[in-house]
C-alpha cells in the first residue's frame, strides 16, 4: 500500500512538473506570433500545445498565415510561420516525426511523395523562423530576449543556376539556396546577428 502511494505521488508530481513546462495558451498565441510579419499578426491561425502536451489548433486564423507555437519539449526557443500553402507539407513532417521517423528518413519519403505528386509544396511559400537560447525565454511572461530571425522562400527543385544563387551567404544577409534540386529547395536569408 505504502509503494502504491508513493507511486501516485511520484505521478503527480511528474504530470505537475510538465504540466508547468507548457506556457498559458495566451503566451504561446503571443510567443508563436513573434515570428509572424506585423501585417499578418492579427489573422494568423496559431498551433500549439494543450496541458497534456497535445498538439492542437489554439487559435483559428483569418488571412494565409499559419504559426507554430515553441514546443516545450525542445530545447531553446523556436516559433514559426508560414504561408498555407505549405500546411500540408509541414503537417506531413510532423505526422513522420511522430512515427519516430528521423531526418534523413523525413527528407526521403516527403522527396518521394512531392515527385509522385501526392504531396503538395507550394512554390514560392515562405516560412519565418524566430529562435533564442532557452535563457533568452521567459515561459511565464511570455518574453523572449535576444532572438535571431530568419526567412525561408521555398522553390522545389531550384538550383544555384536557375536562380542565380550562391550555395552559401557570402555576406550580411545575403540570400543563398538551400538543399538545391531538391523538394525542399529553398532561398535562405540569415540578417545579421545584433
Amino acid at each position: 500500500m505504502k509503494n502504491y502511494f508513493i507511486l501516485i505521488c511520484l505521478f503527480c508530481v511528474a504530470y505537475s512538473t510538465a504540466a508547468q513546462q507548457i506556457p498559458s495558451k495566451e503566451i504561446q498565441i503571443k510567443t508563436a506570433l513573434l515570428a509572424a510579419p506585423d501585417e499578418l499578426k492579427d489573422g494568423a491561425m496559431v498551433y500549439g500545445y494543450d496541458d497534456k502536451g497535445e498538439f492542437l489548433v489554439l487559435r483559428k486564423g483569418s488571412n494565409d498565415l499559419i504559426c507554430l507555437a515553441d514546443d516545450p519539449n525542445s530545447p531553446g526557443f523556436n516559433a514559426s510561420c508560414y504561408y498555407k500553402g505549405l500546411d500540408e507539407f509541414m503537417e506531413r513532417g510532423r505526422q513522420l516525426r511522430k512515427e519516430g521517423k528521423n531526418a534523413k528518413e523525413i527528407f526521403d519519403i516527403r522527396e518521394e511523395e512531392v515527385k509522385s505528386g501526392k504531396l503538395k509544396i507550394k512554390d514560392g511559400a515562405t516560412l519565418f523562423v524566430l529562435t533564442a537560447d532557452d535563457e533568452d525565454y521567459d515561459r511565464e511572461k511570455g518574453e523572449v530576449n535576444n532572438s535571431y530571425l530568419r526567412y525561408v522562400v521555398y522553390l522545389p527543385w531550384a538550383t544555384a543556376e536557375s536562380t542565380g544563387l550562391p550555395l552559401r551567404p557570402s555576406g550580411p544577409a545575403m540570400p543563398w539556396i538551400m538543399d538545391p534540386g531538391t523538394h525542399r529547395a529553398h532561398i535562405m536569408i540569415n540578417p545579421p546577428r545584433d
